[in-house]
């Protein structure tokens, strides 16, 4: 029987490794939107922006309250009747009894109040600022990881190099090690490749950390468990390249309003001119309804308190007018007018310092377009002169320093080449941050 279990599980293992799903930049993207604890805490603020407008809502509906009290007199006051009422004489008389106990309720209805009124106003603006932050979040989570996943992508084609460049290492010091053994050729020129072949060998084990420290950053930004395989097929970031090559047609229209940063300050903006508004609005009248009912009893002893109770009932209006609190008010409105123009004014300095930022990005993409152009014909050209050199190696027309020369300018070509590859990958992530499209972007993939 074990054997049989041993042999099913060998014959499943293999679908099982087959089956294990190759991250996209989307899936991964989609994943982080989903996962990243920034999203949970920007979701929550929403909820309660949406709580804080009924909140302010409710302040216009009915409220109802409940009062209860229950006096034991443990001296009874009295009251003087002046002489001549009643007598020649003063007359001292309680008009209560040792035990006092009432009960009421009270129904409130705010029937006028412009400050009120305009706070409401509050409400959509408030909705806004919480939909607008919990799209920057998103905005964050789709550049960070962007950037995580295109960075395990240049670490493994640094890595392939490496060991591409480490066998021919490899075979130059197999062939100079039979001509040192011959007598032809002298040790130090072993020794020469001999210490590039070590070099390279400390680059891949640095290449190889590099590549597991972007992927557990990668899991960080999504949300992914830290110790959990994440598997990205190179082939498939490759094949997504164009996605990050520059696309300058798309956005040779700029507009502030398309950045959520302007927009948030659009709202901010709107908020405190309605702080504004609300303060000054404060010097109208608050008309208020209220409906009253409850019942009062008195007695020599506790129960008798509650035995003798008798109803009441009153329905009224309340008419507040503030009138010595203008001072206060007027310092209170100062300051939030110019909060208010202030904001007005860094909206029209965002504009300028946005327009700045594409126009940069916009710059540097193109002159990063071209970096990565040069560098990949300089990598055919180092690799053609090596060619030729290790050809001349061979037939003993040039020397080892000339061999060694020209692999490292194969690996220079290479290195400027990942590193521009790399930039022009930040450059076009830049330009959709700063065009406010990384959203589409996004659903662009």
């Amino acid at each position: 029987m074990s054997k049989r279990l041993l042999i099913t599980a060998l014959t499943l293992l293999p679908s099982w490794l087959f089956g294990q799903s190759v991250w996209t930049l989307r899936s991964c993207i989609e994943y982080g939107i989903k996962n990243n604890r920034n999203s949970v805490i920007y979701d929550n603020e929403k909820k309660a922006a949406d709580a804080q407008a009924k909140e302010a809502l409710a302040a216009y509906l009915p409220a109802v309250s409940l009062n209860g009290t229950l006096d034991d007199n443990l001296k009874v006051q009295q009251t003087v009747i002046p002489a001549g009422v009643f007598g020649p004489e003063d007359i001292r008389v309680a008009f209560t009894k040792k035990f006092n106990t009432n009960g009421s309720a009270q129904l409130d209805q705010t029937i006028y109040d412009q400050s009120l009124i305009i706070g409401l106003k509050a409400n959509k603006f408030n909705k806004q600022q919480a939909a607008l932050n919990q799209r920057k979040s998103e905005e964050t989570i789709i550049y960070n990881i962007t950037n995580a996943y295109y960075q395990i992508f240049i670490y493994r084609e640094q890595l392939g190099m490496l060991r591409t460049n480490l066998e021919k290492y490899q075979q130059q010091m197999n062939v100079t090690s039979q001509r040192v053994n011959k007598g032809t050729t002298l040790q130090k020129e072993l020794d020469k490749v001999t210490v590039d072949y070590n070099n390279t060998m400390s680059q891949i084990v640095v290449s190889e950390s590099n590549i597991t420290l972007s992927e557990n950053q990668l899991k960080y930004e999504m949300g992914y468990p830290i110790k959990d395989p994440l598997t990205v097929d190179s082939a498939a970031v490759a094949g997504n390249l164009h996605v990050v090559a520059p696309a300058l047609a798309e956005n040779n229209i700029f507009s502030a309003h398309t950045r959520t940063d302007y927009q948030l300050s659009q709202v901010n903006a709107a908020l405190l001119d309605i702080d504004q508004r609300r303060i000054k609005a404060g010097i109208y009248p608050r008309l208020t309804a209220y409906a009253r009912y409850g019942a009062v009893g008195f007695g020599d002893n506790l129960g008798q308190s509650f035995s003798t109770m008798s109803s009441y009932a009153a329905v009224g209006l309340k008419l507040s007018f503030p009138l010595l609190d203008f001072f206060k008010r007027n310092a209170q409105y100062t300051q939030a007018k110019y909060k208010q123009l202030n904001a007005v004014e860094q909206l029209k300095l965002d504009e300028g310092k946005y327009q700045l930022e594409y126009e940069n990005a916009k710059t540097k993409l193109l002159k990063e377009q071209s970096n990565v152009e040069n560098n990949k014909r300089n990598i055919d050209l180092a690799k053609s002169v090596f060619d030729v050199t290790n050809l001349q190696y061979e037939k003993g027309t040039t020397d080892m320093t000339d061999w060694i020369n020209a692999q490292n300018s194969v690996k220079e070509a290479q290195n400027n080449y990942l590193n521009s590859l790399y930039n022009l990958i930040l450059a076009r992530l830049e330009l959709e941050k700063t065009a406010g499209t990384l959203k589409t972007f996004y659903t662009a993939l």
